[in-house]
């Protein structure tokens, strides 16, 4: 596996994901899995870092204190990474469109290939899964 991305990566290649056929463990920790249409992510876009930098927050004290503010975020939650044209990024979490986000991580140097992308990840009371909204 590759952990470069491909500069041909697009958002309707996202977009063709509709379900999946495999749950892909995470491999700090078995309370987060993700789908086929995550893994196409993270492996052409070279973006096992992104599941890494959300794995990350899902177990923090930031998070449960979000969590605290906003009880939606204990089942359901909405990830954005926002890449600037200076390469720099931003990786929020949110209850909702259109709500401050939770969770904030200023990224210095990124060469994922997209502008943007939306992972969501959802609690079914035993372990996280990270998907792309085409695969809701």
């Amino acid at each position: 596996m590759s952990n470069q991305p491909n500069e041909h990566l697009t958002h309707a290649d996202l977009r063709q994901f509709t379900g999946t056929t495999a749950w892909y463990r995470h491999r700090m920790t078995a309370k987060v899995v993700f789908t086929d249409g995550v893994k196409y992510l993270a492996e052409k876009g070279g973006a096992y870092w992104l599941i890494d930098a959300i794995v990350s927050h899902l177990l923090t004290p930031a998070m449960r204190r979000a969590i605290a503010n906003d009880g939606r975020l204990s089942t359901l939650q909405f990830w954005r990474l926002e890449v600037a044209a200076d390469q720099t990024a931003v990786l929020t979490c949110r209850a909702d469109d259109g709500v401050t986000p939770a969770i904030t991580q200023k990224i210095p140097s990124t060469d994922f290939p997209l502008d943007h992308v939306d992972i969501w990840c959802g609690f079914d009371g035993e372990r996280w899964t990270l998907y792309l909204p085409s695969e809701h």
